[in-house]
This record gives structure tokens, sequence and C-alpha cells, in this order.
């Protein structure tokens, strides 16, 4: 005659493991995706017809593959270029023109861009972007 022993009873708890398991899936997703959808830089885009600019109030900033930087020619050091944005931009109807290398990486280009916009420059302009336009 065989015995009944405690386990034979059926288990009544709930197996819990897959449910932390994609919860922990679901944690690392969001972790890895948050920081991408809220780093950004708002710019105001203008709306309505634009207006000519004279050509000696039109400044142009460029970004070399190195990372090297130009305004109006003369090349500056990133550190410098707040300072030189103020006094360059101290007319209000003076425009800055960004014109960045293909090669160039992209965290440049952000903190140049971001240094524009705290440096206050209302009148913004992209130079040269044909050469990131992709053709499938």
């Amino acid at each position: 005659m065989a015995s009944r022993t405690a386990y034979s009873q059926p288990i009544a708890e709930m197996n819990i493991t897959p449910l932390i398991d994609v919860l922990l899936v679901l944690l690392i997703m969001m972790i890895l995706t948050l920081p991408i959808a809220t780093h950004k830089v708002s710019v105001d885009l203008p709306s309505g017809p634009g207006h000519p600019v004279s050509p000696d109030k039109a400044h142009r900033l460029e970004i070399a593959a190195s990372g090297a930087l130009s305004l109006d020619g003369v090349t500056i050091s990133e550190s410098a270029l707040p300072d030189q944005l103020v006094a360059t931009m101290a007319d209000k109807d003076a425009t800055l023109t960004i014109r960045a290398d293909a090669a160039a990486r992209y965290e440049t280009f952000d903190r140049v861009l971001a240094t524009v916009k705290r440096a206050g420059v209302t009148q913004l302009g992209f130079v040269g972007n044909d050469q990131f336009k992709q053709v499938f």
C-alpha cells in the first residue's frame, strides 16, 4: 500500500518568476529608451515668409570633420565661442548660419547648437544639408 505524503497535494501557489522576468525586461527597455526620447535641443522655427538678409549681417559658423570651429572664416575654440557669438550677434538683424561637415561628430554639433541657443541667437539657419540626404 502506498502512503500519502505532503507532496501529493496540488500546489496552490502561483509561479511569479515569468512575471518578474517580463517586468525586468520592461524596466530595462524603459531605462534604455527614456534618455534618447528626452535628449533634445528645442528650436523655435519661424513662421511666415522670411525677409532678405544683407551680406554684412550674415555670419557663418562652420564645424570641420575634426571638430574645429570657425566663425566667419576665423578659427575659434569652443570655449571662446559663447563670448564671440554674443559680440557678433549684438545687432538684432544679424543672422547666423551653421555648416557642419558630414564627417563631424553629432556630439560636437549638439554642443555647438546648445551654445548657440544659450548665447541668445534668434535668427539661425543651416547650410549644406544636402550632404546628409540619403538616397534609397
